[in-house]
Formats: structure tokens, sequence, C-alpha cells
């Protein structure tokens, strides 16, 4: 599991430093100033490289399943900071159809992420703990389908260029899809959780972090 847990981090940090690297050559920006096909593209990567390696290596899934699902839920605290949406919205940088649902969808989840994370990690309120995580899943794709649509539904708004150069364009390109496997990965895991008591052990293997 700790070469598992190496590897993970290797290739999150080497996504970071290409989302980084792309964002400073500016190859995420358009002459349209909206989030377009380049942004589209490395937002979809590793989510099709996380689910085909979760799909076809046992290995890395019960490495996925051995992730602390109280740590995976307090990362998505961080969403908080969807306020920034908010505040450009507000200072006409950014249009009200994609910032404002963006923005207070992140402040709602990053505000209950610790709540779910400390009260709702455990069997008996598996149900609960997977419909927040849906809400979050749904609150990022819906910000995306927004962005990426923002134009064409409010086409004399101000445009999306703050997403598509730094440190914005980071958003979607590599926090997006990692709060969303992270949101995928709980629910995983919530699935093999088991309500009656005398199952403990299940719970208790699950919040175990990797070794």
């Amino acid at each position: 599991m700790k070469n598992y847990g190496k590897l993970t981090a290797g290739l999150i940090a080497a996504w970071f430093v290409f989302a980084l690297s792309a964002s400073a050559l500016q190859l995420f920006s358009n002459p349209a100033n909206r989030v377009g096909v380049a942004v589209g593209l490395a937002a979809l990567a590793p989510i099709v490289l996380f689910s085909l390696w979760f799909a076809a290596s046992e290995n890395f899934r019960r490495f996925a399943f051995s992730l602390n699902p109280r740590t995976l839920t307090f990362v998505q605290s961080w969403r908080i900071l969807g306020v920034v949406f908010v505040v450009l919205e507000a200072r006409g940088l950014l249009p009200a159809v994609f910032a404002l649902p963006a923005g207070y969808g992140d402040i709602a989840i990053g505000l209950t992420a610790s709540l779910v994370a400390w009260k709702l990690t455990k069997p008996t309120h598996r149900n609960s703990f997977v419909v927040w995580q849906v809400l979050g899943i749904i609150d990022l794709v819906n910000a995306v389908a927004l962005g990426t649509t923002a134009q064409l539904l409010s086409p004399h708004a101000p445009s999306m260029l703050p997403l598509t150069v730094l440190p914005l364009s980071l958003i979607p390109t590599f926090f997006v899809p990692l709060l969303l496997i992270l949101h995928v990965i709980c629910i995983a895991q919530a699935r093999d959780w088991k309500e009656a008591s005398g199952d403990a052990d299940v719970y208790r293997a699950a919040l175990r972090g990797a070794a």
C-alpha cells in the first residue's frame, strides 16, 4: 500500500505541475475568453485515468478503500473559497450565471464538510454521507457545465477569462477533478459499510488511513 501511496502522490504532484505550467504558458486561454476545450481536456484526463485504474486494478482499489474517509471529506472544506467567485461577480469580472451557483454551492459544501467528516462517516449514517457526497459531485458538475456555457446563457455578461489564467485556472484543471475523485472514493467506501453493529470491523478498516 505504501508503494501505491507514493505513486499516487507522485501522479498528483505531476498533474499539479502540468496544470500550473500549462497555465503559466497560457495554454488554457483563448480568443473567446471562455473555458474552452483545452481546460475541458485537462480536467477530464485525470478523471478518466482514475476510473480506468480503479476499474482495472484490484490492488489500487484496495489502496483507495484504505484511505480515511474523514480526511477525504474534510479536504472538501477548502471549497469555502468559492466565495472568490461571488466576489469576482460582484466586481463585474465573472458572469453571474456561473459565479453565483458555483460560488454558493462551493461555500455550502465547504461549510458543511467538517461536520459531515465528524458526524456522518459511520455506517449508521451511510445514506446521509452518500447523499452529501453526491451533492458535492452535482455542485462540481454544475459549475463545469455553467462555466462552459456561460457565454451562451448570458452573452452580454463578463467573460470567463479569469478561469483560463493563473491562479484561477488551477480550479477547473486541477482542483475540480481532484475533489470529484475524492467524492467518488468516499461513495465507493460507503457502499462497503455495514449498518449492523456486528460489522464494526469493516467500518474500522474503512477509517484506517494508508499505512
